[in-house]
C-alpha cells in the first residue's frame, strides 16, 4: 500500500471512530453535562488530550493500547481544530 492510501485509510477510521463516539456519548466533546467540572468545551478537549498524552507516556497498556491512546489523540485534536476554527 503506498503512502497516499495509508494516510487516507488511517484518516478515514479516524473519521469513523470520532463519529461513533460522538453518538455513543451524545455529543459530550461539544455539550458536555458538566457534572463536576466548569471546564469551557475547548479547555476540557485540553484536559483529555493531557491526560491521553499522561498515559502514553508513563507506558502502561493495562488499561489500553499505545495504538487507541494515539487515535484517540488524533481525534482529541480534531474535535479542538474544530473548536478552534468556529471561533474564527
Amino acid at each position: 500500500m503506498k503512502f497516499a492510501e495509508k494516510v487516507a485509510a488511517t484518516l478515514a477510521g479516524i473519521g469513523k471512530m470520532l463519529i461513533k463516539k460522538n453518538e455513543q456519548y451524545g455529543d459530550s466533546a461539544h455539550r458536555p453535562v458538566r457534572m463536576f467540572s466548569k471546564l469551557d468545551p475547548q479547555a476540557g478537549i485540553r484536559v483529555r488530550i493531557d491526560d491521553k498524552l499522561s498515559r502514553l507516556a508513563r507506558g502502561n497498556d493495562s488499561i489500553e493500547s499505545d495504538i487507541d491512546i494515539v487515535d484517540d489523540l488524533i481525534g482529541y485534536l480534531v474535535i479542538l481544530k474544530i473548536m478552534m476554527e468556529a471561533e474564527e
